[in-house]
């Protein structure tokens, strides 16, 4: 394991490469974030999933501190990062990088594959020739030749540029990486080799990884911990297999039952969940739980009282009518 990937242990066991605790951030009047807690595991992935708008890739931005919090804690390694100056931040910026949605938008144009690719290790003092063998690596384990590093993004394909990015975020061995919708942005018949070449690479070099998405097919196939958010705050969290098997939260269940499952009979024996409205605006969240506005089986209690984040069959379950031993209501069997 390099020295970027060498994680403090408490209490004999690693810490979190990443945690944050109550982590807020609001535009002005524009709640985009609203006191979220989560942790990331040495070597594990953990997919932060929500319809759009629920403030999930501000968390993302938040952790590499390309946004500045509101309030609240985001710890690296153990060290809080979360005030640091630039100057104290630069030491940290190794750890944790990020792959944005639109490789065409996040690749200086004027710049060679060579030179992006290098970019994070010329800024943490490496040679030209560390750099030049190190972005050769890096070419050849995302799955691209070294004579592309003489190349400009124009030249490449939408799929060989999301290579470089995630080349040129990995290139400095981060104990983090945040994937920020990382296959959204591709054609469909390249998305299965990206996510292939993720879930390669997380093997290979141990990274830990927030990866941030809307597609549930791409969370069963990744993760080991999903983290469900709806307008600003958690709704839910619990290991993959279980919230695939067993989600606990109403909006949980809206989310996987609107989603294909590739076997046609299934597919047509499901019952899809049409949630009404639109998400609601972060500019006025709903009092009482944010989902009450939506939830089929909501109560007069959901109106009026923010439920906590609390354990339940294994889960962590932010619902007034989950009860403590998992068993709750079902919105895809409610009629």
């Amino acid at each position: 394991m390099s020295a970027a990937l060498q994680e403090p242990v408490v209490d004999g066991a690693p810490a979190p490469v990443c945690e944050v605790v109550d982590l807020v951030k609001h535009f002005g009047p524009v709640r985009a974030v609203d006191g979220i807690s989560l942790h990331v595991d040495p070597g594990t992935v953990v997919a932060l999933v929500g319809e759009s708008g629920s403030g999930k890739s501000t968390v993302g931005r938040l952790i590499v501190r390309l946004l500045e919090p509101t309030s609240g804690t985001v710890r690296l390694n153990g060290v809080d990062v979360s005030s640091l100056t630039r100057r104290a931040m630069r030491p940290h910026r190794r750890t944790v990088s990020i792959v944005f949605q639109d490789p065409a938008s996040s690749l200086d144009p004027r710049m060679t594959v060579g030179a992006i690719v290098g970019e994070p290790l010329r800024l943490h003092g490496a040679s030209s020739s560390q750099r030049a063998e190190r972005v050769g690596e890096m070419l050849e384990k995302v799955g691209l030749r070294r004579g592309v590093a003489g190349r400009y993004a124009h030249e490449l394909s939408g799929g060989q540029r999301q290579r470089v990015s995630i080349a040129r975020a990995l290139v400095s061995r981060p104990s983090l990486l945040v994937a920020d919708e990382p296959t959204s942005a591709l054609d469909v018949s390249v998305q299965a080799s990206v996510l292939n070449l993720l879930a390669d690479l997380q093997r290979d070099l141990g990274f830990a990884c927030l990866f941030i998405t809307h597609d549930l097919a791409a969370v069963e196939y990744l993760a080991d911990e999903v983290a469900v958010m709806y307008l600003g705050k958690l709704a839910e969290r619990a290991p993959r297999e279980r919230i695939f098997t067993a989600p606990r939260h109403p909006y949980t269940q809206a989310l996987l039952s609107a989603a294909p499952v590739p076997d046609p009979p299934t597919q047509r024996s499901r019952r899809r969940v049409v949630l009404s409205g639109d998400i609601p605006s972060s500019l006025s969240p709903p009092s009482g739980c944010r989902f009450h506005t939506r939830c089929p089986v909501a109560v007069d209690r959901c109106t009026t009282e923010v439920p906590d984040l609390r354990e339940a069959g294994g889960s962590l379950v932010a619902c007034h009518l989950v009860a403590d031993d998992g068993t709750g209501p079902d919105v895809r069997r409610v009629e």
